[in-house]
């Protein structure tokens, strides 16, 4: 079964093993998460430069903004795998129905 977001490209959500999540899931949440860390940490860093440069407040405070937000998303893109974890031992309708209500946390949270 697909397991795609709007602006993301499709990709197969591994099989469970034993009632746990395949460790190429986890690897793959980690690995997004990561990701979204380390973008994170370049908005921070043009942050401190803005501030640095005397940017006005209002550009500030919108790369701040913009920052927050990314990093709710990266929280939420987390919480996703644990509750993926927590429900690994159910069948495949929940975990899809479980999967669907943590992107559309991710995506309006």
């Amino acid at each position: 079964m697909p397991d795609t977001t709007p602006g993301e490209s499709s990709r197969t959500v591994p099989p469970l093993q034993g009632g746990v999540p395949s460790s190429r899931y986890r690897s793959e949440h980690q690995r997004d998460v990561v990701n979204r860390l380390k973008r994170i940490e370049g908005q921070v860093r043009a942050l401190i430069e803005m501030v640095e440069a005397g940017r006005p407040c209002e550009d500030i405070a919108q790369q701040m903004s913009a920052a927050r937000k990314a990093m709710d998303k990266a929280f939420f893109r987390m919480m996703a795998c644990s509750v993926m974890e927590s429900v690994a031992v159910s069948d495949d309708d929940t975990l899809r129905e479980v999967e669907r209500s943590t992107r559309i946390l991710e995506k309006y949270a």
